[in-house]
Parts: C-alpha cells; sequence; structure tokens
C-alpha cells in the first residue's frame, strides 16, 4: 500500500490514475473472438468453453430441469436472503418509474415524452471465482419492471459445465428462463450477433473482467448499446476522527477482495485514525480466504492524510469513484459537495455491502472515473425516451412565423415550405 501524508495538490491527478493494462493486446484477442462467433456461432462457443473454461458444453441453454434442481442446492437461508434482497431492489426501482407530463409550449402546441422499454437485451453474470448471484437481481428486476420483452442471461458454466444454482436460483426469481452457459468475450459477441441458440440484443448489461469490459466498449461497433464502460471495482472511504478505524478496514478488503485489478483508496483528516486503520487491514486481510487477490490490489492503493474532510472531497471528486463511503460525523453538511461518484454510503453503519446486495440500490455503477458523466444503473437503463408533439392549426398559425424565420436563417427553404404550404 501507498501511503501520503499532505500530497501537494500538483501531485492529485498522478493519485487518481488507476491501474493500466495492456490494452492493445486485450484489443486483438477480443476481434478475434467476435469474428469467429460471427462467422461459427454455437460451435465457437463451444469451442471457447472447452478453451477458456476447461467445459465440455453439449448444450448451451440451460434446461428448465437444471434450474428447478438449482433450487434444491441452495440452502433455505440463502433462498430467504435473496427474496429479501430482490423485495428492496424491487420497491427502490419500482419508486422511478415516471408520469407523462403533456406540457403546451405554444397555445395549441402540446409536446410529452414516453417511456418505452428496450425490447431485447442481455446481462452478463461473472460466474468464476465470485459468481455474482446479487447482480442477476440488480440487472434482471429494472429490466422486468420496465416491460423489456426479451431477457437473457449469459453465464459461464464451470469445469462440469454446470451453473451456479445461486445464479440459477435468483434468474428463476425474477424470471428469467433463457439463460446459457456461455461466459467472457465470447458471451458479447454471442449477443452481438446471435448464433443458432442465443438471440441477438439491443444492449447488454453486467459487470466482467478485463476481457468482458473490452468486448462490451467493442461491441458498440456493432450499433449493440451497453450500460456503461467499466473497468475494475473500487472505493474511496473519507474518515475524520470520529471514525471507527476496524469498519473502515472491512470495507477497503471488501472491494479490494474483488480481483487484484480493485482499487481502494482512503483518506482521514486524523493521523491516528489513519496508522490505525492501516494496522487493522494488516489484520483483517490474515482472515480472508481471498487475501492473495485483496492484497495484490492494496499494491495499486493509495492511503492519504488530508487536513480537511472539505479537501477531502475536492480528491473524491476529482478521483470519482464508484462507491465513496463519508464515515464522517454530520456527514449532512457535506453531501452537497459531492459532484462524482457512483453510489454514497454515509455514516459509519452504512457499509458498502449493503449496497452490493440488499439495501435496494443498484450496484453496477460507473467505475475508472466514469461517474464524473455516467449514472449507475436504474430502471431508466432499460427504457428510451420518446418525445412527441400535436400542433393544433391554431397551434401551427402561432409558431410557424417563428419557424420560417429559423429555417430560411438557416437556408433550409423546404423546412420553411412544409410550415408555409400549411399555412396557406
Amino acid at each position: 500500500m501507498n501511503i501520503y501524508k499532505n500530497p501537494k495538490r500538483e501531485t492529485w491527478f498522478e493519485l487518481t490514475k488507476r491501474p493500466i493494462f495492456k490494452k492493445q493486446e486485450i484489443s486483438e484477442i477480443i476481434k478475434e473472438i467476435f469474428a469467429e462467433v460471427e462467422k461459427n456461432g454455437d460451435q465457437a462457443l463451444i469451442k471457447y468453453a472447452e478453451k477458456f473454461d476447461s467445459a465440455t458444453i453439449n448444450q448451451l441453454q440451460v434446461t428448465p430441469n437444471e434450474t428447478d434442481q438449482a433450487e434444491n442446492l441452495i440452502s433455505e437461508d440463502l433462498k430467504l436472503a435473496i427474496q429479501t434482497a430482490k423485495e428492496n431492489i424491487t420497491k427502490f426501482h419500482a419508486s422511478q418509474k415516471s408520469e407523462i407530463q403533456k406540457i403546451e409550449t405554444t397555445k395549441g402546441v402540446i409536446c410529452w415524452r414516453e417511456n418505452r422499454a428496450i425490447e431485447k437485451v442481455g446481462i452478463y453474470i461473472p460466474g468464476g471465482t465470485a459468481p455474482l448471484f446479487s447482480t442477476v437481481l440488480m440487472l434482471a428486476i429494472p429490466a422486468q419492471l420496465a416491460g423489456c420483452k426479451e431477457i437473457i442471461l449469459c453465464t459461464p458454466p464451470d469445469q462440469n459445465g454446470n451453473i451456479n444454482p445461486a445464479i440459477l436460483y435468483a434468474a428463476q426469481l425474477c424470471g428469467i428462463s433463457k439463460i446459457f452457459k456461455v461466459g467472457g468475450a465470447q458471451a458479447v459477441a454471442a449477443m452481438t450477433f446471435g448464433t443458432e441458440t442465443i438471440p441477438n440484443v439491443y444492449k447488454i448489461f453486467g459487470p466482467g473482467n478485463q476481457f468482458v469490459v473490452a468486448a462490451k466498449d467493442f461491441t458498440q461497433n456493432f450499433g449493440v448499446a451497453i450500460d456503461m464502460p467499466a473497468g475494475p471495482s473500487e472505493v474511496l472511504v473519507i474518515a475524520d476522527e470520529n471514525t471507527v478505524p476496524e469498519y473502515c478496514a472491512a470495507d477497503l478488503l471488501s472491494q479490494a477482495e474483488h480481483g487484484s485489478d480493485s482499487q481502494v483508496i482512503f483518506i482521514s483528516t486524523d493521523l491516528n485514525v489513519l496508522n490505525e486503520t492501516i494496522d487493522e487491514v494488516k489484520k483483517q486481510i490474515k482472515e480472508l480466504p481471498r487475501n492473495e487477490f485483496a492484497q495484490q490490489s492494496l499494491n495499486n492503493s493509495h492511503f492519504i492524510l488530508l487536513d480537511s474532510v472539505d479537501e477531502a472531497l475536492e480528491f473524491s471528486n476529482l478521483y470519482a469513484p464508484e462507491h465513496l463511503i463519508l464515515a464522517v460525523d454530520q456527514f449532512e453538511n457535506y453531501i452537497e459537495q459531492i459532484q462524482n461518484a457512483g453510489s454514497v454510503f454515509l455514516g459509519n453503519y452504512s457499509c458498502e455491502s449493503a449496497g452490493d446486495y440488499a439495501s435496494g440500490t443498484n450496484h453496477t455503477l460507473p467505475t475508472n472515473g466514469f461517474a464524473k458523466n455516467y449514472s449507475g444503473v436504474s430502471l431508466d437503463s432499460f427504457v428510451k425516451k420518446i418525445t412527441f408533439q400535436n400542433l393544433s392549426k391554431k397551434g401551427l398559425e402561432n409558431l410557424g412565423k417563428t419557424i420560417e424565420l429559423m429555417a430560411e436563417a438557416e437556408g433550409l427553404l423546404a423546412h420553411k415550405n412544409a410550415v408555409s404550404i400549411r399555412l396557406k
């Protein structure tokens, strides 16, 4: 871990940089995978399953029998936990539905906007060392609430060709029946082009490793949208003298264990809290099964001492974290200063894990600084917004001269004539 005490402002930008990976090398691999899947469809997916997942797949689509069996493979306690999370996520996302508002901009001119669900969406769920069944809830629930007609799910199989039962249970609970045993960049390619078995979609959602992220970026060249640009997971914690170092260390490690490329930033206004948190991190990491991932992540991470919470928030807005934890006293006084963050956790008891699983907010969030210009996934992510207008005869008479003058000034006389011919 890297420790900085009151770093000069001119060094802040350097401290906000994320770890850099070999993008050119990854890009060439992605192009090859996309070309192969476009050409050979299912056969390419079966080949890649064996190559990348060491899995022999005879049938790409999960059968109803496999889904039914999954329910018996997880504990009743876990089922109840998933159901509770589903209820909270549904409540929060259902509240995002908007009413149609018709506005009369000029007498006789009515304008409004309506939502239309994206008809076909694809959900990617990582399945390797951390099968993210919680992400099924985060993506399938708003997709269903939005009214998407076709929702498909791709997730990598294990070496026996099986899907993690918790992923299958969560999918079934959310009404997702089209589930496919395909992971990595090849899954994104399959959802882009469609294969004999897997339908193509109009927008792809979900996290993944460097190859999945690069594949999602590449798919936009083929007219398929994605939820957002993404990178490895990250958290920034701001702590004052009232913070509990033990809690902060746990929050930092909860992100660090995602993977070796994750990044955590800890900023404190109190030197004792800074040192105690570092000691707690060293202590707690020893107890983690994934401590190797966490330790590699900490090597890319920063622990910073600054003079004030205001200064810490300035740094945070420059960094634009995926997760921001404001573990300070009277956090209400600082909320308005937060400009760039994916999701914010306020106070000592608002652990980032709550948002990851069950508080109700979405955990699919912008990373790698994209919180400066992107929002996390919401109900709006699954809809398009179409504008409508209706002009009466009187409405066109009231607005016509304005349109004619503007069209003529731009040299677009056919535009002017479309008004003039009606007014005559």
